[in-house]
């Protein structure tokens, strides 16, 4: 997953809470977005890293 995306997720968030408060439903739901996109690049990093890790055995 390419790390802009997860930028732009977060620059979405940062204008959310501002317009709307940071407890609207909106930002909430912006915030639960980015967790899930943090979510999977931490996924695919252990991926990579136990990927590796096997080699080096």
């Amino acid at each position: 997953m390419p790390v802009n995306e997860i930028e732009r997720k977060r620059q979405q968030l940062i204008k959310t809470a501002l317009h709307y408060g940071i407890n609207s439903t909106k930002t909430i739901q912006c915030s639960q977005e980015l967790d899930l996109l943090l979510l999977q690049e931490i996924k695919e990093l252990n991926k990579e890293t136990i990927k590796e890790n096997s080699r080096n055995v």
